[in-house]
């Protein structure tokens, strides 16, 4: 969390949600989800140009909006929201 959330260097927090997005797993995407509910405006910026990033890339990125489906039933509220803004950004890159 410290690395997605670090507020002295925005390159460390985008090329860690871009990182954990490629990975795509429950546990990656729960993360970034943990981060983009605590993040700043500034953070929140900077961790969807990190999953935009994975996303954008290769075809073998896991399917991110499968996932967070899956984290839309999580008990932690906070992990819930941030799956929520976490599929309207996968959204905007499949336009």
């Amino acid at each position: 969390m410290g690395l997605l959330l670090d507020i002295e260097d925005t390159a460390v927090t985008r090329q860690t949600a871009e990182a954990l997005a490629r990975v795509g797993t429950v546990t990656a995407l729960r993360l970034i989800a943990l981060a983009v509910a605590e993040a700043d405006d500034n953070q929140a910026d900077w961790l969807q140009t990190g999953v935009h990033d994975a996303l954008a890339g290769t075809d073998g990125v896991p399917d991110a909006a499968a996932v967070c489906g899956q984290l839309a039933r999580d008990p932690e509220e906070a992990v819930r929201r941030g799956a929520a803004e976490i599929t309207a950004w996968t959204d905007d890159t499949r336009r």
